[in-house]
């Protein structure tokens, strides 16, 4: 017998059956394009969230969850070692004690500096009255001396005093004279170079008013000091979000599906460590370009559970065009068709007694608006 012939002539019947139930089903709509579109559901699916250490690294000590555990938002599922940041965390808090020392240490100085200039001002100002008030004195005594002295010389003129008292008249000018002066260079010395107008309240005396830049210096050194308290408080915040990050807490309600990193283990930052799953579901379904165009992103749309028959609240959040389905072109007896698949992406609304893994239809009266 020739078995070989047979079994080839065998082999091709049987392609060709495969290639003609293919084509009737594409005439007949039953093609994967047409059976998508027509039955409109999908399958209950948990987003998967990957949870990671945010901007931080360094090695796991704990884990504080197991896999398939339950987790509330807050929870606390992993910690890295925070040995470090606390010793950071302590340096930068000592600095800043000790910057708050020094200011405190200046303001007192700088105080006491001020009241020791207002004090420094007044004793000169008191001085500088006394010493006008002794110059007005030496200068009444001139005015009397000189008075003496011109009578005197008229008498001894006419013979009428002896020498002598011409003498002491004069000595006691000359003395005189001599005293005003010594009163005036007190009283310059005690104005320091300043113009003397008279109004003591308005004198800007050099001594007084060096002093006074003296402690505005070491106010503008306080400046400096408060600006570097702020700069380690700034670097004392960075480190406090730094140890919280060193906790990773679960970021919404969900199950634990796998624990990816061990303790121990260095961890870098960003990099997945818990896969988690939460409980935003979602489905989707595929719809002719024609069903497409009566959706919209936003809108509310309730599919039935294949399952219980009850009612599914969800949100149209995604209308694409499906790339799996684009585009589609064949040939049938009606004519050629050009079909083109859109995926539609429904999240359910929170609440409603469902889980992952149903089959959710949506039924044809939900896209027959208008």
């Amino acid at each position: 017998m020739n078995i070989q012939p047979r079994a080839m002539k065998i082999g091709i019947l049987f392609i060709c059956v495969i290639i003609l139930g293919g084509i009737l089903l594409m005439f007949k709509g039953n093609d994967a394009l047409a059976q998508a579109i027509r039955k409109k559901d999908g399958i209950l699916t948990a987003e998967q969230v990957k949870v990671s250490f945010d901007s931080v690294s360094g090695r796991l000590i704990s884990e504080n969850v197991k896999e398939a555990q339950e987790v509330k938002k807050g929870d606390i599922l992993m910690q890295l070692d925070s040995t470090d940041t606390d010793l950071s965390i302590q340096k930068t808090q000592a600095q800043i004690a000790q910057l708050d020392a020094q200011i405190r240490s200046m303001n007192g100085t700088i105080r006491i500096g001020y009241s020791q200039t207002d004090t420094q001002q007044e004793q000169s100002y008191r001085g500088i009255n006394a010493q006008r008030a002794a110059v007005t004195s030496a200068e009444a005594t001139l005015r009397n001396a000189q008075i003496d002295y011109n009578r005197k010389s008229a008498l001894l003129s006419q013979g009428a005093i002896s020498r002598q008292d011409m003498d002491d008249s004069q000595k006691a000018l000359e003395v005189a004279q001599a005293a005003l002066e010594q009163q005036k260079q007190a009283l310059s010395k005690l104005l320091g170079g300043a113009q003397d107008n008279g109004n003591t309240d308005s004198l800007q005396l050099p001594e007084i008013e060096e002093a006074r830049q003296t402690n505005a210096n070491k106010n503008n050194d306080v400046d400096a000091l408060i600006a570097q308290k702020k700069q380690l408080e700034t670097t004392l915040q960075e480190l406090y979000v730094q140890k919280d990050r060193l906790t990773l807490r679960a970021p919404e309600d969900g199950k634990v599906l796998k624990i990816i990193a061990k303790q121990g283990e260095m961890i870098t930052a960003n990099t997945p460590v818990i896969l988690l799953e939460s409980k935003r579901y979602y489905y989707d379904i595929y719809v002719s370009e024609k069903q497409a165009a009566q959706l919209h992103e936003g809108e509310k749309l309730t599919g039935t559970s294949v399952a219980t028959g009850n009612p599914v609240r969800g949100t149209i959040r995604l209308i694409t065009q499906a790339p799996e389905f684009a585009n589609l072109k064949m040939t049938r007896e009606k004519g050629q068709a050009d079909l083109s698949a859109f995926q539609i992406r429904i999240y359910t609304d929170p609440g409603q007694d469902i889980m992952p893994g149903l089959t959710i239809e949506v039924k044809n009266d939900a896209f027959s608006k208008g």
